[in-house]
């Protein structure tokens, strides 16, 4: 049996992101979104009733407006999560978030991707790898974390980092791109 391309998506395999599922699912997230982002800061209980419709939550969160992601079922956060201002999750494929993670403004979370040779690229086939970051990690304003990652426990990136590969357990790490400065 053929995988469908939502499958594909979820198996990290090439997909077409024009398939009309995939289309009404990033729909039904980006209408989500919206409402989240023109909620007035005083709406905080509606604003925790928008996102329990897109994300899937273990406990205590807080995300500040504006927030975008494409799917949002593929987030699955740890209690006491904190996102300020601007954070951007690309969720083609699975996010999972630790407990007593941060993340300061503007972070940027992409599991997308596109093929490296533009002929390839040209036929609109995507892909995407699954992030993992885990528990009592800070993220630094302006941080990009790529396709992929994976960032261990009790970690802080620093501000301006480009997260290309796996951080281990217990660091600092800081730059573009990514690259561990001290153990903690």
């Amino acid at each position: 049996m053929e995988l469908s391309e939502k499958e594909k998506m979820l198996a990290g395999e090439f997909y077409n992101a024009g398939d009309g599922e995939l289309i009404k699912e990033r729909d039904y997230a980006k209408n989500l979104t919206f409402e989240f982002n023109h909620t007035k800061p005083s709406e905080k209980e509606k604003r925790q009733e928008i996102l329990k419709k897109l994300i899937v939550f273990k406990g205590l969160f807080h995300i500040e407006a504006p927030f975008n992601c494409d799917y949002g079922y593929n987030i699955e956060i740890g209690v006491n999560f904190y996102a300020n201002y601007g954070c951007t999750i690309l969720d083609v494929n699975k996010v999972k978030i630790g407990d007593n993670v941060l993340l300061a403004p503007n972070v940027q979370i992409y599991t997308a991707a596109h093929p490296i040779d533009p002929t390839e690229r040209l036929t609109g086939k995507e892909y995407a790898r699954p992030i993992s970051i885990g528990n009592n990690v800070w993220i630094g304003g302006g941080t990009i974390i790529c396709p992929g990652v994976k960032i261990g426990n009790n970690v802080t990136i620093g501000a301006g980092s480009v997260v290309t590969k796996d951080i281990p357990d217990n660091v600092i790490a800081v730059g573009n791109p990514c690259r561990v400065i001290k153990s903690i």
